[in-house]
Formats: C-alpha cells, sequence, structure tokens
C-alpha cells in the first residue's frame, strides 16, 4: 500500500513538472520559397527553389544532401531492383517501373544550384544530389540555396504521379528536392526504394502555375481563393479570376512542416466542413457513382474524428487540412491526406481516420519513420483503432486484429526481425508490414497493461505536448511515460524493440498447501513482463494479484474496481517460476486467469487460466 501511495504521489509530481523537464535537443530549419509552372499536357514542370538553411548543429558542415524521390520511376532505379527481387514485391509496383516507356518515367534533373550566389558542384545519384558546398556552414550560421530544376512527373506507381486508377490527374507528392535531415544521428540521405522519410523543419511558400482548368488541394493555407475561385461550388468559377496565359497561380504557405503535397484535377469537387473550434477541412474528390454517396457522409465522420483526436491525443495547430482522392491508396503529409475513393464507407473513413491521425504521430511529431517506422504506423494505427471503433460503435477489443498480426509474424520460423530494422532493409516487405503496424500498435496497448490506463492516456497527451515538433526518438518516448508513472520501464522498450523475443506466461498448477491454496506461474517465453492474475472465487467475487517485475522498482495502480486489488511481490526475472500463496479461510477458487485485460501479446494464451484444481 505504501508503494502505491509514493506511485500515485510521483504520477502527480511528474505531472506537474514534465513539460520543463523536456530535453534541449537541437534541430536544423529549412524554409522554402517555390515558384512551379506546370505543363499538364507534356505532364512536366520547371521550379524555382530557395531554402534558407540554418545549421543549429554544433558541427560545421561542408556537404548538403537533397531527395530526388521521382528519379526512382525509371528502369533500373534501386527501387526498380528492389521490387524485381524483394520475395513479397508490394503488389502496387512488382516490375511496373521497369516497363515504364520515356514519357512514362519521372526524373528531377537540377540545372543550377547556388550557395550565397556563388554556384557549387553537385552530382545525381540516383535519387540523391550530392553537394560540395563553396563554403563550410559553420555552427550557428545559416545560408541560402537557390535552384532551378525541372521535372518530369511518373505515371502513378506508388504515392506520386499521374493519371491514377482512378482517373485523377496529378497526385504530387515526393515531388520537388527536398532537403535531407541531418541530426545528433548525422545525414539521413537515404536512397528511396518507396519506404519511409525523414524531413527538416521548416516554412513553405510555394506558388504553382497551372492550367486554369484546375483545382488544388493540399498542404498549407491558400493565400489567393478569391483570385482564382477557389472554394465556389461552381467548378469554374469566373469570380475574380485572372489567369494568364491559361494558366492560374495557387499560391500556399505552410508554417513549422517538413513536407509540402498538393494534388490537383480538372473534375475535383470541394466541399467543406468546420470542426468546432477547430480546423476547416476540406474535401476534393471526383463526384461519380463510385464516390456520390459515400464522399457526402465522409465530412460528417472526419469533424466527429477530429473533436476526439484532439480530446484525446492533443490539439491541432493549423487552421486547415484536405482529404484528397488521389494516390494509389492512403498516405499522409502535413495538413492533407491523399487517399483512394472508390471504396465503401467504412474503407472511406477507416483510411481518412488512419491518414488524419499520421498528422499526430508523423507530421508533428517529425520521427525519423526510416528508423522508427512503428512510432509512425503503430502509433498511428493503436490510435485510428480506437477513433474508428468510437466512429462505429464498434464493441470489443479495438486492437485484436493488430495482436493477431503480430502473433502470426512471431510465430512464423525465420521471418520477424526486430522494430529496430531500418525500414529499407527488412527481408520482406510482410515482415516490415505487421512490425511497423501491427506489432508497433501493440507496443502502447501493451504498456497501457504494464504502467496502467489512467497513467498512460496521461502519458500519450504528455508525449505529444512534450515532443511534437522535436523529432523523439524511442527513448524520448518511454522517459515520458517513465515520469509519469515512477516505474523503470527501459526492459520493456529493449526487449520489444531491440528483441524478437516472445511472451508466453501459464498457469503451471494450482494447489491445496497447509496455509491455503499455492499458484505456481511459469514463464515459458523468453520475453519478460509484468502479471496481472485474476481470481475469481465460487461466491461470485475476484481479486487482481498484480506480480511486478522486480526490476521495475514500483507496480501500477488499481485499474478495475469491480475486484479487489492486491499488489503481490515481486517476480525477479530470472526466476522462471513464481509462486503466489492464497490463504483460503472462507472462499474457496473457482478460476484463475493471466491477463484477464488480454493486453498481454501472448503467443499462447491456452495456458492462462485454469478451472479443474
Amino acid at each position: 500500500m505504501k508503494r502505491l501511495i509514493l506511485i500515485c504521489l510521483l504520477t502527480s509530481m511528474y505531472c506537474f513538472t514534465l513539460t520543463a523537464q523536456s530535453s534541449d535537443r537541437w534541430q536544423q530549419a529549412a524554409d522554402y520559397t517555390m515558384e512551379i509552372d506546370v505543363d499538364v499536357k507534356n505532364n512536366t514542370y520547371t521550379g524555382k527553389q530557395k531554402i534558407v538553411y540554418s545549421n543549429n548543429s554544433p558541427d560545421q558542415l561542408n556537404r548538403v544532401f537533397y531527395h530526388l524521390y521521382y528519379n526512382a520511376f525509371q528502369p533500373g532505379s534501386m527501387m526498380d531492383v528492389r521490387s524485381l527481387t524483394i520475395d513479397d514485391p508490394d503488389r502496387r509496383v512488382g516490375d511496373r517501373i521497369s516497363k515504364l516507356q520515356k514519357d512514362e518515367i519521372g526524373f528531377i534533373k537540377v540545372k543550377s544550384l547556388t550557395q550565397d550566389g556563388q554556384p557549387v558542384n553537385f552530382e545525381h545519384v540516383g535519387t540523391i544530389l550530392e553537394v560540395d558546398l563553396k563554403n563550410p556552414i559553420n555552427s550557428g550560421k545559416k545560408c541560402v540555396l537557390e535552384m532551378e530544376w525541372e521535372a518530369q512527373i511518373p505515371l502513378q506507381i506508388r504515392r506520386t504521379g499521374r493519371d491514377n486508377k482512378e482517373g485523377i490527374s496529378l497526385s504530387m507528392t515526393q515531388w520537388y528536392p527536398k532537403l535531407s535531415e541531418y541530426d545528433y544521428m548525422g545525414w539521413h540521405a537515404n536512397p528511396y526504394i518507396g519506404r519511409e522519410f525523414h524531413g527538416v523543419w521548416g516554412d513553405f511558400d510555394v506558388k504553382i502555375s497551372i492550367d486554369e482548368t484546375y483545382i488544388l488541394g493540399g498542404t498549407g493555407d491558400l493565400q489567393n481563393a478569391n483570385e482564382i475561385g477557389y472554394g465556389y461550388e461552381k467548378k469554374g468559377s469566373t469570380v475574380n479570376r485572372k489567369p494568364k496565359d491559361g494558366k492560374l497561380t495557387w499560391h500556399f504557405v505552410a508554417k513549422k512542416v517538413h513536407d509540402f503535397a498538393w494534388a490537383g484535377d480538372p473534375d475535383y469537387k470541394h466541399t467543406k466542413a468546420k470542426v468546432p473550434n477547430g480546423p476547416m477541412l476540406h474535401f476534393l474528390y471526383q463526384e461519380n457513382p463510385k464516390t456520390k454517396e459515400v464522399w457526402a457522409k465522409l465530412p460528417e465522420f472526419t469533424v466527429k474524428a477530429f473533436q476526439k483526436v484532439e480530446e484525446l491525443y492533443g490539439d491541432y495547430p493549423y487552421n486547415q487540412y484536405s482529404v484528397i482522392q488521389g494516390g494509389d491508396g492512403g498516405m499522409e503529409y502535413p495538413m492533407a491526406t491523399l487517399i483512394t475513393g472508390h471504396r465503401n464507407l467504412g474503407s472511406l473513413v477507416g483510411v481518412t481516420v488512419h491518414e488524419v491521425m499520421h498528422t499526430w504521430y508523423q507530421m508533428l511529431m517529425g520521427t525519423n519513420e526510416a528508423l522508427y517506422a512503428w512510432m509512425d504506423e503503430g502509433f498511428t494505427s493503436y490510435a485510428s483503432n480506437i477513433i474508428n471503433a468510437y466512429l462505429f460503435e464498434r464493441e470489443g477489443n479495438p486492437h485484436e486484429s493488430s495482436y493477431g498480426q503480430y502473433i502470426y509474424l512471431a510465430t512464423q520460423p525465420g521471418i520477424e526481425e526486430p522494430l529496430s530494422t531500418h525500414a529499407d532493409h527488412f527481408k520482406v516487405n510482410m515482415a516490415y508490414g505487421i512490425a511497423s503496424y501491427g506489432k508497433g500498435a501493440v507496443f502502447p496497448h501493451q504498456l497501457s497493461y504494464i504502467i496502467g490506463k489512467e497513467t498512460f492516456d496521461k502519458g500519450m497527451l504528455a508525449y505529444y505536448d512534450t515532443w511534437r515538433f522535436r523529432h523523439p526518438n524511442p527513448n524520448d518516448y518511454i522517459r515520458v511515460m517513465e515520469k509519469l508513472s515512477g516505474l523503470e520501464l527501459d526492459w520493456y522498450k529493449e526487449y520489444f524493440v531491440y528483441t524478437t523475443k516472445t511472451i508466453d506466461y501459464g498457469v503451471k498448477s494450482v494447489a491445496k498447501a497447509k496455509k491455503g491454496t499455492k499458484i505456481t506461474l511459469e514463464r515459458v517465453g523468453d520475453f519478460i513482463m509484468p502479471i496481472d492474475l485474476e481470481v475469481e472465487y465460487t461466491d461470485g467475487t475476484r481479486e487482481i494479484f498484480n506480480i511486478p517485475l522486480q526490476i521495475m522498482r514500483g507496480a501500477k495502480a488499481q485499474e478495475d474496481m469491480d475486484a479487489k486489488y492486491t499488489v503481490a511481490k515481486d517476480w525477479a526475472w530470472v526466476n522462471p517460476t513464481y509462486e503466489l500463496l492464497i490463504p483460503q479461510k472462507i472462499k474457496k477458487i473457482k478460476r484463475v486467469t493471466i491477463d484477464p485485460t488480454k493486453r498481454l501479446a501472448d503467443v499462447d494464451p491456452e495456458n492462462n487460466e485454469k478451472t479443474e484444481f
């Protein structure tokens, strides 16, 4: 009891001081100004870009790197070879890149690049531009990088491109030369093979000149809506429109984001919905028999989703969010998502919620998802499971599918790899996908089992408040939870992230003893965990025995208020078995169950209960 009181006091204290104790880790900044001129007939565009780059690191930089993602969509690229040689290629890619014709490939060709007005040497190396700076950028200093380039928009294959399978003209993602991130781990100039991203925080000022018939949507706030007639119900409205040579220039500004995406189509229908005390939501889609009914219902669900997400996970800091038909499935970007639109209502809402949730666990966190894809996809899957269950009033465990996926992977010989594996380097796509989405969703839900749901829910809000806009890593997350719970949790992170050990606990025996009933538990798997053991008595009452791991240095508070709660002696993790003596005076035991809330990712739950003894 004294230990529980101490933990409650620690929790209150850490809630008060958490933000003040956060780290002062440095990060770079890159502010973009871009002017784009699009030729929709030839699927090309030219671009001018100015980046004000702030070197906030303690290091002197002699080189910089840019991502040229479009160069992946060429026969013989690393993305093409990877898809042709991996055992289970993404069905959307397959051998399609290898078959692209000259007018279907993508490319970005840099024509000129200067640093503070002086030309610099650069080399195109696949999807990376390697740049030797004219002068080093010293710590604490800025420089101006100005570039001109030309690009061809690839036939839509993966995420970006033209003419997707639903007839959307332009899905413009990963479309511009993007400065690579340099952080406390160094440069992250990874070649693009179709997986994850990492970016530099900055402000974007983007002007896109395009055929006047096109409607655009994407990242940022539109600065000249009246000038181009955007936002009116009638397509092609001429209210205050000022086309020049058959084109209109769309001007977007986005503050404090790490990417910029947009989409365009002449046949987009544009609708809006306001989140009470929140952002304006924009919906852009082609209205036809496959979309009309479900897209008309989508705004209501999305508004309700935003309200619940902000309640559970933190405020949305921008003025707008756009849900846009495009791309090849569902993909998240700052203030926007591109999703395919020919779906039933459940699927359309589900994918929208998932991509919206990425705003919290990628767009606002900026985690290096190439290294920690599970902190992006997994946390997003965890939260979207909860939001979708709320929207559709589904009962039961919303994470059942995530647990099932993970346990399936964990029990397949030789397939699973640790969560610490770089996203690009998983041996098979299945292992990457289930690890990042399924196992990644198990991580937070199982953590709520260890520290208690109430503390965990506070921790999710504290994590967001402490680390948004700051590129957190796994240790940053677990330290928030340690401070709030007063428990040591490094063991959980290390086992779950860096190993493929599995959880398997069992009730070995229940036997009469001189002073009562002795319950013997066994750890069959190699993954160590605290245990909630429910004892149900024949009179219908229940008692939860919480058995903490000794290395936790404490225990969680009571969760189930309908059962008696007893914190038992610690279990030293080296011991394969544990004995619990229940004094038997009046009550007789009917059933004993490990993990009655089903939050343990136990690979063999069949041995978790005994009713015959």
